[in-house]
Order: C-alpha cells, then structure tokens, then sequence
C-alpha cells in the first residue's frame, strides 16, 4: 500500500507565501499564525520598544523593532520585539535600514497573549536561542511573570520586584513589577 505525502513546505515556500494580517511565524516547517494584540499586548509591546529606544538609539548601540520579520535556522519567526546591537542591524548600499533580516535578533521578546500557546510560543524563543540570540524573554501578563532564556537553552523565571536580564551593553534597569506597571494607567 502507497501512502501519498503532503510536500513539505520549505523556508524558501514560505517567504513566497502573502503576508498575512496578524503576521504568521513559520517554524519547524509549520506555520503558525499570531493572534491579533489586544490591550495590554499592545501596550507592552509599544512601551518595550520606546524604553529600550529612548536608552539606545542616540548612542548607537541597539535598536528595538516592532513585529519585525527575522529568516534564520530554517525558520522565519516575527517576534513583538526584536532587539538588534547597533553594527548587527541590516543596512541597503546607501545605509537605509534593510526591509529583510535574515539574521538572528540579539534579544528576542514575546508578550504571551490570551488563548496563545506557550510552548509554541517557548519554542519560537527556544530557536532564537540555539541559533545565536543571547537574550529572550517570555512575559506572561496573565501571572506578572517573565521567563528568560539565555545560551545554552538556560531558563530563569522572574516575578515581583526581580530585576530583568538586559541585553549587554544596554544601560537599562527594569522589575517584572515595573514592567507590569505600565499596564495602569492612573
């Protein structure tokens, strides 16, 4: 008896794919689409990218992007915020910043949002890991928690007054409870 198999879909297949709207992360030759952000997602996800910004932009040492697409290890993946060191972001010939990164973030961030998977979600993070990025977090508004994953596939869970691993290099100090506090708005 012959079986007939599905072709799977390749990297190169997947990029060809349209975009889809939320964005689609493409890993483990799966393709898994995001759901759309809701408040506090949003909100997270804005506010990371300003406060990470304000501290690195003006001395050129990293940049955060929003929902930005990164192709690496046989995986394209768009996390909330991508964090890239200053000499690692994409560039065209004329210094324009690239519209494609095939390259790894150096600190990759996810905000787990309600009815998402977490271990689809640790997987996305877990990749980012193996393949270079020195820095993920994983940050559970539900319970005010923030899993990092560091080289080696090393996790640390952080809650309450813990301080969070930054990236090196990026002279920044922030608690899980400060994180969380940009959620109020009184």
């Amino acid at each position: 008896m012959t079986i007939a198999r599905k072709p799977q879909l390749t990297l190169d297949d997947f990029l060809k794919l349209p975009e889809t709207e939320p964005a689609s992360d493409f890993i483990n030759r799966e393709i898994i689409q995001k759901p759309m952000p809701q408040g506090e997602h949003s909100r997270l996800q804005t506010k990371f990218c300003n406060v990470i910004n304000n501290v690195t932009e003006s001395q050129k040492i990293a940049c955060a992007f929003s929902e930005l697409r990164c192709s690496f290890g046989g995986a394209s993946i768009v996390p909330d915020v991508s964090v890239f060191r200053w000499d690692r972001i994409l560039k065209t010939s004329s210094g324009r910043i690239a519209n494609r990164f095939d390259i790894h973030p150096d600190w990759a961030i996810e905000i787990l949002s309600p009815d998402q998977s977490l271990k689809k979600v640790l997987s996305k993070l877990l990749h980012c890991s193996r393949n270079g990025t020195e820095l993920g977090w994983l940050i559970n508004p539900e319970d005010e928690s923030v899993l990092g994953i560091f080289p080696g596939q090393r996790l640390e869970l952080y809650e309450s007054a813990d301080k969070l691993p930054i990236l090196e290099g990026i002279e920044l100090e922030l608690t899980v409870e400060q994180v969380f506090g940009w959620l109020s708005l009184t």
